[in-house]
């Protein structure tokens, strides 16, 4: 078996080596990208919930471009969220700017109780364009 490969982004924080997780792992023609969150450089979460969302996806987007990969590379989407029924309106609006047009790739929305001090979170699975 193939040693797992992590890929780190520039600017890499502290909960990754604080929690013992791999912000991704390439597996095949895959990049399966774990749980982003809103966090500010010191790992802790940004107050302004609009804010934490778009730090999750800036942060989501610097562990993709780590692997060589962009938003549209993305085909699924797991999103994870403390109170779906006040924020969703929310992240979906935030999820406009950065999913601006068709095709959207796949997305499922999960309310959890708990995120460690967040308030949401988003993983993907991605293609990695130099496999495709």
């Amino acid at each position: 078996m193939t040693k797992r490969q992590p890929i780190y982004p520039a600017g890499r924080h502290a909960l990754y080596d604080e929690h013992g997780y791999s912000p991704a792992i390439p597996a095949g023609a895959f990049l399966f990208v774990s749980g982003q969150v809103g966090s500010r450089e010191d790992g802790t979460p940004h107050p302004d919930f609009e804010q934490q969302v778009r730090l999750a996806f800036e942060n989501l987007k610097a562990v993709l471009a780590a692997a060589g990969a962009t938003l549209d590379d993305i085909v699924d989407v797991t999103t994870f969220h403390t109170d779906p029924k006040t924020q969703f309106d929310t992240v979906l609006a935030v999820k406009q700017d950065y999913f601006p047009e068709k095709p959207y790739p796949t997305w499922t929305a999960i309310g959890v109780t708990w995120l460690s001090g967040f308030d949401f979170e988003i993983k993907v699975i991605a293609r990695l364009p130099q496999a495709a």
